[in-house]
């Protein structure tokens, strides 16, 4: 009996160890099935369905899958702009697409550059005579700057349409310190470095307010000459001057209102809108629902187009978001991340390089081990162009500096060229609470940085004096990848900001362009005529996870927040004010140390606050010395 029962187990976990192996098999099948890339045979003959429910990006952030389980959510879609510009370009020259639906209901925007990216590549779908409609709940003005391209901009009867321009409210925390007995400590260099005057003062500095309202000033000239432009017809001032009259002349019809002022051409709900691209597409025979037409999506349209890759390799790199030290990204410029895929690409014998980059800045120390992994491929005598897409500001700038030929758009912000420090310290809390210290010193630095104690006299005047030395490295350096000189590059810094034009005036870009130009550059120096190059993305791509996190976290709650006309503008104003202060609490409380950032450069994506750092007394100093620059 007692052979008999351990024959029996040893079947029973035969058994059991197959059931497992099997049903393991069937997860990673259906896991393999969910996150498959789409399949190009779902590509038909009628639209092309551009849905944007979500941001426009420079780079497409990797969903975290542990985040995504603990939060029960993932973060919105993002729209790489490249993969936009690439499926419209195709679309254009592609016989099996005769027209261009854009689904804007639950788009987020993306700025003005990428905006006008994708605009210019809507005109050359126009142009080959196909049609382009656009439909939406709300219309705004990322949204509206896409409708202006279109032939046809439809929108709901429930719908509306606001034209809010750039500018917004800055938060200011220094009476809130005051009560709350935190000492802001500022170590900064250069007058116009706004943003650190929301722990120090109550409302913007005269300088700051010039300064920042000159950028703005130019911004909204460029979004209304753009969109006036492509769209004629539109009364922009009609909407923005005489607003009351605009709505009572419509009977408080947001609609209506729309349409007499020339932002949209039809009125009609989702069914009408699908009945009259169907008109043009053709009515899909196996959708039988109301206001179906036959369609093509746009992750099987890209999966389908082809590739060049036809004579010699022009390689992208991509730096965008907050520039940090170490692996992070993408969509954040982790510093040893972004060298490491410039270093790999030494041995690919690329004939030019162009550096894409969309930051508001980051660290120093990552600025600059990106800056010399660029210089490496300089070293091999390739071309080296710079692209700027709506921000390339500090650290952006920084890692500009190396690049023959700096592009860039009226619209791009950039400059900041500057440097600061916010350290809290918190002696007046404890002496508010009844909490006493005393010191016993070797040197001015034992014990330091005391954050409940203070700081010495010694230790502010080191961070000062390391402040002022990193904003000397940035003027030397700019001095002389610009062939200025220090002077010239110092009235031009001290942290100020400029716009496209005004960077280009001022010799801190080259030229007016898009990447394309970029690429377009940097191929001819590199001696290669059109269909002799292809480009190539450093190190672009996507976790075969992504997807099936995004199916099974994106909720109909979380699209039905972006989908509710001009009142989800509002709820959407409450996100964005909660990740501001956020963000604002973490620069201060959760990154000690030397740190600057643009706060007066709009944020772009849905990326905003920065990740805690742990500080001890052993790597105070090491902390320090990382720099955020913008």
């Amino acid at each position: 009996m007692n052979f008999a029962g351990k024959i029996w187990r040893l079947l029973v976990g035969i058994k059991d160890g197959l059931a497992l192996i099997f049903l393991l098999l069937f997860f990673w099948a259906l896991f393999a099935l969910l996150s498959a890339s789409p399949s190009p045979g779902k590509v038909r003959e009628g639209a092309l369905l551009l849905e944007l429910d979500g941001f426009v990006v420079e780079e497409r952030s990797e969903v975290d899958p542990f985040q995504a389980l603990l939060s029960q959510q993932a973060p919105m879609a993002e729209y790489p702009v490249h993969e936009l510009v690439r499926a419209l370009n195709n679309a254009a020259t592609d016989d099996r697409i005769n027209s261009v639906v854009l689904d804007l209901s639950r788009f987020l925007g993306g700025g003005h550059v990428h905006m006008q990216q994708v605009g210019e590549a809507i005109e050359r779908v126009r142009s080959a005579d196909k049609d382009v409609l656009t439909y939406a709940l709300a219309y705004s003005d990322d949204s509206l700057h896409l409708a202006a391209h279109a032939s046809e901009v439809w929108i709901d009867p429930q719908g509306g349409a606001i034209v809010a321009g750039p500018g917004g409210t800055f938060l200011f925390y220094d009476e809130l310190l005051d009560k709350l007995a935190i000492n802001a400590r500022v170590y900064k260099t250069g007058i116009f470095k706004a943003a650190t005057e929301p722990y120090t003062r109550t409302d913007l500095s005269e300088d700051s307010r010039r300064n920042i309202g000159a950028v703005y000033e130019t911004m909204w000239a460029e979004w209304q000459a753009n969109v006036k432009k492509a769209r004629p017809a539109m009364n922009i001032d009609l909407v923005t001057e005489n607003s009351g009259e605009w709505l009572d002349a419509a009977n408080n019809d947001l609609a209506q209102a729309a349409m007499d002022a020339g932002l949209v051409d039809k009125i009609g709900n989702r069914e009408a809108f699908g009945d009259r691209v169907a008109e043009i597409s053709g009515k899909d025979d196996w959708d039988k629902a109301p206001g179906t037409f036959i369609k093509s999506d746009l992750k099987p349209y890209l999966a389908d187009i082809s590739t060049n890759r036809d004579g010699k390799a022009v390689g992208i790199i991509t730096i965008a978001g907050d520039i940090v030290d170490g692996e992070a990204g993408p969509a954040t410029a982790g510093g040893d991340r972004i060298a490491g895929l410039l270093d790999d690409a030494l041995d690919d014998d690329l004939a030019a390089l162009v550096v894409r980059v969309d930051s508001p800045g980051g660290s120093v120390t990552a600025s600059e081990v990106i800056r010399r992994a660029i210089l490496r491929h300089k070293a091999k005598d390739i071309p080296i162009a710079v692209s700027m897409g709506n921000i390339a500001a500090s650290g952006g700038y920084w890692v500009a500096m190396p690049g023959d030929r700096i592009f860039a758009q009226p619209e791009t912000i950039t400059g900041s060229i500057g440097v600061f420090a916010v350290v809290p310290t918190f002696e007046g809390t404890a002496d508010m609470i009844g909490l006493d210290t005393d010191a016993l010193r070797t040197t001015p630095f034992s014990g330091q940085p005391d954050l409940v104690g203070g700081f010495t006299p010694e230790l502010d005047r080191l961070l000062q004096g390391q402040t002022d030395g990193f904003y000397d490295d940035f003027i030397e350096l700019v001095a002389e990848a610009r062939g200025m000189a220090p002077e010239k590059v110092d009235t031009l810094a001290q942290g100020r900001v400029w716009d496209g034009g005004a960077a280009r005036q001022n010799g801190l870009i080259d030229q007016f362009g898009g990447i394309e130009d970029a690429v377009a550059w940097a191929a001819d120096k590199a001696g290669l005529a059109d269909g002799d190059y292809h480009t190539v993305r450093l190190g672009e791509t996507q976790s075969r996870y992504d997807s099936l996190i995004r199916q099974m976290f994106v909720s109909d709650d979380a699209a039905a927040q972006v989908n509710t006309g001009v009142f989800g503008m509002v709820a959407r104003q409450n996100s964005a004010l909660s990740a501001t202060l956020l963000r604002d609490f973490n620069r201060l409380m959760a990154n000690p140390g030397v740190h600057a950032y643009c706060m007066e450069c709009p944020v772009q994506s849905s990326q905003t606050a920065f990740a805690p750092t742990s500080v001890t007394t052993q790597n105070w100093l090491q902390i320090l010395a990382r720099s955020i620059i913008d």
